[in-house]
This record gives C-alpha cells, sequence and structure tokens, in this order.
C-alpha cells in the first residue's frame, strides 16, 4: 500500500473517487484545497492511498496558531472530513501517514472530524451531532409528518409579510449582513467576505445562498452545497430582532421544500452540540441525530483540545466580542478566524 501526497495533476483521480464513495461528502471534495489556500494561507496534505487504483483519501490542512496551536485537521472551518477508504488496510496506511506528519510538523495535535468511527483505537470526543432530515420528492410528503404545531408555526411564518430568494454572487452582500451580525451576536470571528466569494467562485451550481428578506431588509440566510444527492447545510442565521415573524421556520420550509423538489434525498442542517437547544430545534423538522467522532491523534506531550465554546477561558472573550461594534468585528474576525478550525 503506498499512500502518497495529491498533486495537480492527479486532482481528477480525487475527484473519482470521492463521487464513487456513498460515505464521502461534500467537505471532501478536492476544490477545498485551493480555497483553504488561498483564504487562510494554510498548508494542505491531500493523502491518497493506492494499490492497484485509490483505495482511500484523507485531506488535511495545518492550522498553525499562535493563539490556538498547531493543528493538523481533516476538515477546519467545515462540518466534516476525515477518512475515506474501501477497506481497514487503506485507513490504517493513511492513518499511519497522518500521524507521521503530525511528529515532522511538530503539531500539538490531529483532529479527524469523522462521521463513522475508525477501526484505529484513537482518543476520541462525541460532542458533536450531525443533524440528518430524510428528504422526499413531493415536499408534501414532508409537510403532513410534521407535528400540528410545528405546521402552525410555519403557517404563521408563510403568512407573516417575508420573501425568499435563491442565488449565487449576487446575494452575497446581504448573506454576509446576516451572518456578520449573527456571528457577532454569538461572539465568533466571522470569515473574510472573500473566502465566501471563493467557494461560490470555485463551486458554481453546486453551492447556493438563499435570503429571506422583509419589507427589502435581509433578517435570514443560508449557504448550503450540494453533493452526490446531499445537501450539506453550511452556514445559516436568522436576525433575533425579526424573531417575531418566525423567519428561522420561513427558511428552513423554504430549504427543504426546494430541496425535495430538486430531487434530493437528504438534507444535512449541518452539526450542532449533543444536548444543544439548536439539536432540539432542528429535531422539529423530524431530523434524526446522527453522532460524530472527533478522533485525535495527539503529538508529544500534548492533552485532548478543550476549543469549545463551554471552556470558561473563552468566554470573556467571546462576551467582550459580543460588545465590539460591527464595522470592527468584519476588520479583525478574519484575522481571528483563520486560526479557529
Amino acid at each position: 500500500m503506498k499512500v502518497s501526497l495529491l498533486d495537480d495533476s492527479r486532482f481528477e483521480e480525487w475527484s473519482a473517487y470521492v463521487d464513487a464513495r456513498p460515505n464521502a461528502t461534500f467537505y471532501h471534495r478536492v476544490e477545498w484545497k485551493g480555497v483553504m489556500e488561498r483564504n487562510f494561507d494554510h498548508p494542505t496534505y491531500y493523502l491518497m492511498a493506492e494499490d492497484q487504483g485509490v483505495r482511500g483519501i484523507l485531506p488535511l490542512v495545518f492550522v498553525d496558531s499562535k493563539l490556538f496551536g498547531s493543528i493538523l485537521c481533516s476538515m477546519p472551518f467545515l462540518n466534516f472530513g476525515g477518512v475515506v477508504a474501501d477497506d481497514s488496510e487503506a485507513e490504517a496506511a493513511l492513518l499511519e501517514e497522518a500521524s507521521s506528519l503530525v511528529h515532522s510538523l511538530e503539531a500539538d495535535y490531529l483532529e479527524l472530524r469523522h462521521l463513522e468511527k475508525s477501526s484505529a483505537a484513537l482518543p476520541v470526543k462525541t460532542h458533536k451531532v450531525s443533524m440528518t432530515v430524510d428528504l422526499d420528492p413531493d415536499p408534501e410528503v414532508i409537510w403532513d409528518s410534521y407535528k400540528s404545531k410545528h405546521r402552525r408555526n410555519i403557517r404563521k411564518a408563510l403568512k407573516s409579510g417575508l420573501e425568499y430568494s435563491t442565488g449565487g454572487p449576487e446575494l452575497l452582500d446581504r448573506f454576509y449582513e446576516v451572518l456578520s451580525r449573527g456571528w457577532r451576536e454569538l461572539g465568533t470571528p466571522i470569515y473574510s467576505r472573500a473566502f465566501f466569494q471563493d467557494v461560490l467562485e470555485t463551486f458554481g451550481n453546486d453551492v447556493q445562498i438563499s435570503i429571506v428578506d422583509y419589507n427589502g431588509t435581509p433578517v435570514a440566510t443560508a449557504f448550503d452545497g450540494f453533493h452526490a444527492g446531499m445537501v450539506e447545510g453550511m452556514w445559516a442565521y436568522a436576525r433575533r430582532e425579526f424573531s417575531r415573524l418566525e423567519p428561522n421556520y420561513f427558511l428552513y420550509w423554504k430549504l427543504i421544500e426546494r430541496a425535495c423538489l430538486r430531487g434530493c434525498h437528504t438534507y444535512h442542517l449541518g452539526r450542532s452540540t449533543a444536548g444543544s437547544t439548536a439539536e432540539f430545534y432542528k429535531k422539529k423538522w423530524n431530523a434524526v441525530s446522527k453522532q460524530l467522532y472527533w478522533e485525535y491523534v495527539l503529538g508529544s506531550g500534548a492533552e485532548l483540545p478543550t476549543l469549545e465554546v463551554s471552556n470558561p477561558k473563552y468566554r470573556l472573550a467571546m462576551a467582550a466580542w459580543r460588545k465590539m461594534p460591527l464595522w470592527l468585528t468584519c476588520r479583525l474576525g478574519p484575522y481571528l478566524a483563520r486560526s479557529i478550525p
């Protein structure tokens, strides 16, 4: 079994493998390699296991931060990642090579954001879940599956004067306006506008921005990716000051309805912290919680990371961020966000 670094001449082989593997996700697509390098200036290590053809892949990004340490991650800034392999032999070869990279790069640790637990006996954290909705070609089938109270909330939102639009780069400014406000409210540094622009240009018709407007003001938004009949909910937010209009209910129903009509079979409503209010809300849409496995290879003397909002040492910083003016968080956010995988 040979493991090598991907070079530009073999992008098509990587893409063909991702397209052929049912457990590969939108985040395994090779296009993310350039997006990460161009926008965050982080080196990438895309590993490919071969034995009479491609047997497995592992995309890695090295986030070397003075604030949070040196992290080799699959995939940072995104929901999932990790190893995709034909069998345990290919998986083991990729993990062995990734472990070697941890030591040669002097990284604190390797983080693998797996949908399924690997066969290796690695330290694991299970604090995140994926929220997955099964779709139907007829959105009315989905509608009828909801509880009556949930349908009433959606009807209320549909009658509140909200308008829905979907598209690409032409909606980027309004998307960024809503998301930057939302992430400030959460105490989270925002990525640069150029990052989202690059994602739109790189993936073309395989990504989509949705906007909910009220009297011409954007009040909610979502940014989704499409891969092999699956919708990946990557970024979304609804402005709290318009909560009386139920923009979240309006947005989620429109997203699910359009995904059904597009012929998609599954909607990943992003990841949530297990037991959180976000998980509870998504379950109203018949989303099923699926355990995520964040597995680790630790560097010399390293401990399991605690880069989580529940960590008390980050709460003061988050509280201070919420009080900053929006223009300042948009200026400083991209510099800080590139270091937070």
